[in-house]
Order: C-alpha cells, then structure tokens, then sequence
C-alpha cells in the first residue's frame, strides 16, 4: 500500500525551488532515494486513544508512549511518519501557545568548551558527554563488518542497521544533554549571553574538529534560540570577535598574549587569576547586561565595519575550545 499525499509532494517541490531560486549556495533538489531518510506525510481525520493512534488509510497503530497527550486530539489533522536506525517515528504538528515563566535568576554568560560542554558565570559547569569519543572503537568496528559484506546482501543490510543503530545512540545521547542544558538556561535566567563562535573555522583545526563536532555548538544555539521564546527570557549573541577569554573580568585589561593551552588566566596589570573558561563567563555576563553592549552584533553591526573585520586576518578568540 502506497501512502502519498500528492498535494504536500508539491508543497515540497515549490519550497524547493523557492529556497534555490532565493538562498544563496543552496543546491538544486534531489529526489528521495528509497533507503535514506524514509520519510512520508499523510492528512485526514486523526484519533487517539491512550497509546494508540489511528492514522488515514493505516488504522490503529499501538506506540510505546505510554499515554499520547490529549491536546494532540483538536490539534493535529496530519503526521509525519519517518523512520532512523529501523525504528518509526510518528510527528505531529501542535498549536501551542508559548507561556512564559518567572525566572528565579537574572542575566547569565555561557562559554562552550570541549572538556567541558559549558561554564557559567555563576560557577556551575556542565561536563562534555564525549558521546561520538566513547562509542568510536565500536563504530569503527561495525564499519569494517560492512565494509566486508557483499553489495546487496541480507548480511550487508543487517551490518548496515546495526551501524545505524550506534550511531543514533550517539545522537541520542548528545541531543539529550543539550535539551536539557539549554531548557535550564531558559527556564531559570532572563538573560542568557552566549558567543558567536565561528564553528566553521574552529573545525579545520584536525586535532580538535573530532572534539568540537561531539559537543554540538550549532545545536546548542539553535535549542537556545527557540526555547527562549518559549519561557520568555532573552538571548543574547555577542560579536564573535568579542575578547571574552583574553579580557580581565576583575580590571578589564586585554591580555594579548594568551595561548590556547593556558587553562588559568592571570592578569599582568591586577594579578587576579581564574580558570581561563569561567573568566570568559563572567565577560559575557557583562557584555549582556551592560548598556552599550555587544549584543547581535552579528546582526547589527553596519556594512562598512562588517567588511573591516572579515577582512583583517584575525582568528576567533580560541578560549571557548578546550583541550
């Protein structure tokens, strides 16, 4: 039985083109290949009943959720059934009226790391779930099986699935700790400064890309962004060139000289001394509060000084990875 909505097959089609025709770089569609990412939308009337769901044109289909929220009842009139690592997932689309919350705490500066996944400028750190580090010698394992098997035999497909399998535990696992940081920033701070940190660049270092994509920085932002919204607490993004790691958050004095494996910061003008992570928190902090502030400067920095900045040969401030 074939589940297809034409309708939402051209909906697809004409947002393709669209985002071809008006994002730059964005490459011309391609066609679903049957294998990757399977994925289907069907529309019609949709009923629940404890953990069961009835679909259009499937019926009854039992979940492992133990009980379905009611709200989905009024709310949802079609789903989205996709399937990762052999196993299905059901998606619907909910109208929900964001609430905002009191926040017990003011204004907050994160610095991301690798050791440590984030520091704040209270104190607290969130240690780094290195899941990808802790898996890697038994992927490597399952991709040699594959590699072994026979093109288009049960065993390759069966190899195949057990690779998948890990690697979406390993998904799992990073998506997990970083829902439930960025839910405890948003819920719990009005303000949350983070750094515009330039990923792209900080991944052509091959000793640390391995370290920098196990902790999921655009993730990071991108749960950030929404779920402040959701609670009502603001985000602010300060200029990725801000000095945060090399600025003394006693005095204020510009340490030039700091190398990336200087792990404790020491001022030469104050003498104050710190871990080198939770002074760039603290420098973040005061970059939100403070009136004249860098925040969205990514945004809102004018054409002339944006073009100065790329242009001058600088890296991004390197106190955010660790080693």
């Amino acid at each position: 039985m074939r589940c297809r909505n034409v309708q939402q097959d051209l909906r697809d089609l004409d947002k393709a083109f669209q985002n071809f025709f008006t994002i730059p770089g964005r490459g011309f569609h391609r066609f679903k290949k049957k294998g990757r990412n399977d994925s289907f939308y069907l529309e019609g009337s949709i009923k629940i009943s404890g953990n069961r769901i009835k679909l259009p044109r499937i019926g009854w289909v039992k979940t492992y959720e133990k009980h379905l929220p009611p709200i989905l009842v009024k709310s949802s009139s079609n789903v989205t059934i996709s399937c990762q690592a052999g196993r299905w997932f059901i998606s619907y689309k909910v109208d929900v009226e964001p609430q905002p919350v009191e926040h017990p705490h003011g204004c907050i500066g994160v610095d991301m790391g690798v050791k440590t996944l984030a520091t704040l400028s209270d104190g607290k750190t969130f240690p780094a779930v290195k899941a990808y580090r802790k898996a890697k010698r038994k992927i490597a394992r399952l991709q040699r099986s594959v590699s072994r098997k026979v093109k288009g035999s049960n065993n390759r497909s069966k190899a195949i699935l057990k690779l998948q399998k890990a690697h979406h535990r390993v998904a799992c696992i990073r998506n997990d700790a970083t829902h439930k940081l960025t839910t405890y920033l948003a819920k719990n701070h009005s303000e949350v400064v983070i750094e515009d940190l330039n990923v792209s660049g900080m991944m052509k270092n091959h000793r640390l890309a391995q370290a920098i994509a196990d902790g999921g920085f655009y993730e990071f932002r991108r749960q950030l962004l929404y779920k402040c919204q959701w609670y009502g607490s603001k985000l602010t993004v300060v200029d990725r060139f801000f000095p945060s790691s090399k600025t003394c958050s006693h005095c204020g004095h510009i340490h030039k000289g700091l190398k990336l494996r200087d792990r404790t910061f020491v001022c030469s003008n104050c003498e104050f001394s710190s871990d080198r992570d939770w002074n760039a928190a603290i420098n973040l902090q005061k970059a939100g509060s403070s009136p004249v502030s860098a925040c969205g400067a990514s945004n809102q920095r004018s054409a002339s000084a944006g073009q100065m900045r790329r242009n001058r040969k600088r890296t991004p401030d390197e106190g955010h990875v660790q080693q």
